[in-house]
């Protein structure tokens, strides 16, 4: 079986700041030779370096990797919006990109003028283009505005007749850039749809998505980038908690981050209370850097009080890395009441299994006067990170409780 597209040691550089979103951005590009290409100059940086990969006729690929690991200039550049620096590219086939679905649109002209222009532009002749006209509008159910200049759209209507139109042109290629979050939920399941089609049509398909489970059902190999360069290449099965591993580390790192910056603002030496160490650790008391969402969690935290402070009121605060709440516990409701503090101390908090989705969190504690009026310490820059069974898709929920699912004959 041939390669529908061959990607070989490519490299491509830009400058900090630099758009190139379009082909005219692009043009002044062409005209760069020679060293300019190999070397760095002030404020550029290589997007891309070094990339090798093929992909088989028919074959389904996942690019994925954190924000500004180079998968969107990948796509660029397959597309040839842009050209490498380094290295060469060969493409067997019709190409068709949902990367900017609605980049060919002319915002004066009507929905029926830019059918044709952007049909064009990718590449469809004016008699395919008359006869899928009909297919393409309803398509995209903007028929009753299909006379009307595409500037009086909403945003979600220009995207799907973009969507529309792209997904028409039958290609023996298609790159598709977390174009399923157009539109609503109903267009999405008949984007969803459509990309089925032309995947039992036998067309070779490149998806960008954060999606893991559209990923999981769709594709059997993923290119994980990570800095411009490919990270691992493999199955889906091996690829996604690596994924998800370097996805979790950012997170962590810039939650890190955000609570050492608050914590300096907020440094008070003169406080009665001092939280002066956390950990983390299983039923058996060892620390663990991460747990599993049904594994117990314990956490120790270490006190010093300098005076004596009668019927002190404990509090956690568990946060996801966005700053939602996820769950909150006071020592006193409980059911704990501690008599006083004072000098060195530790209470210990039985979290049990707390059934949060993967991802980081933060652990925020708090030391309380018995009325609540003020706290004598606040310590928040604590991170627990709770890890998925195997791959695991991503949602916006909270918890991953466990549901018994049955069905009546």
């Amino acid at each position: 079986m041939h390669n529908s597209i061959e990607f070989n040691e490519v490299w491509k550089k830009f400058k900090k700041g630099e758009k190139l979103n379009s082909l005219r951005d692009a043009i002044p590009n062409l005209f760069k030779k020679g060293d300019k290409n190999s070397s760095l100059e002030e404020r550029e940086f290589w997007a891309v370096k070094n990339v090798s990969f093929n992909v088989e006729k028919g074959g389904v690929i996942a690019i994925m990797g954190p924000n500004g690991a180079g998968k969107s200039t990948i796509l660029k550049l397959l597309s040839r919006i842009i050209v490498p620096n380094k290295g060469s590219m060969k493409i067997n086939g019709r190409l068709s990109a949902l990367i900017e679905v609605t980049a060919g649109f002319h915002p004066e002209l009507t929905g029926r003028e830019n059918v044709y222009l952007n049909g064009t532009i990718l590449g469809m002749r004016r008699k395919e283009i008359d006869e899928k006209f009909d297919e393409i509008v309803e398509f995209s159910g903007v028929s009753e505005f299909i006379d009307t200049p595409v500037k009086r759209y909403s945003s979600g209507m220009f995207s799907r007749l973009g969507f529309s139109v792209a997904a028409h042109m039958d290609p023996d290629i298609l790159l598709v850039d977390e174009i399923l979050s157009v539109g609503d939920i109903a267009f999405q399941a008949k984007c969803a749809t459509k990309i089925r089609e032309l995947l039992k049509s036998g067309a070779t398909i490149i998806l960008v998505s954060h999606q893991l489970n559209m990923i999981q059902s769709l594709c059997k190999r993923i290119i994980l980038l990570q800095s411009g360069e490919v990270f691992r290449d493999g199955p889906v099965d091996e690829i996604i908690p690596l994924y998800q591993n370097i996805i979790y580390k950012k997170d962590e790192e810039d939650l890190k981050k955000k609570m050492s910056e608050s914590e300096r603002v907020k440094v008070d030496t003169s406080r009665l209370v001092d939280i002066v160490a956390v950990d983390f650790v299983d039923t058996h008391g060892m620390h663990k850097e991460k747990f599993l969402s049904t594994e117990p969690v314990e956490i120790i935290v270490d006190f010093e009080a300098k005076k004596r402070i009668d019927s002190p009121i404990f509090i956690l605060d568990v946060m996801r890395s966005d700053g939602i709440m996820c769950f909150s516990s006071r020592s006193d409701e409980s059911g704990v009441m501690f008599e006083a503090i004072e000098g060195k101390g530790r209470v210990k908090v039985k979290l049990g299994e707390t059934f949060l989705m993967p991802g980081i969190y933060m652990a925020k504690l708090s030391i309380w006067d018995k009325d609540m009026i003020h706290p004598y310490v606040v310590r928040n820059k604590d991170v627990i990170r709770i890890n998925a069974h195997g791959s695991q898709s991503q949602t916006d929920a909270i918890v991953t409780h466990p549901v018994a699912w049955d069905m009546k004959r």
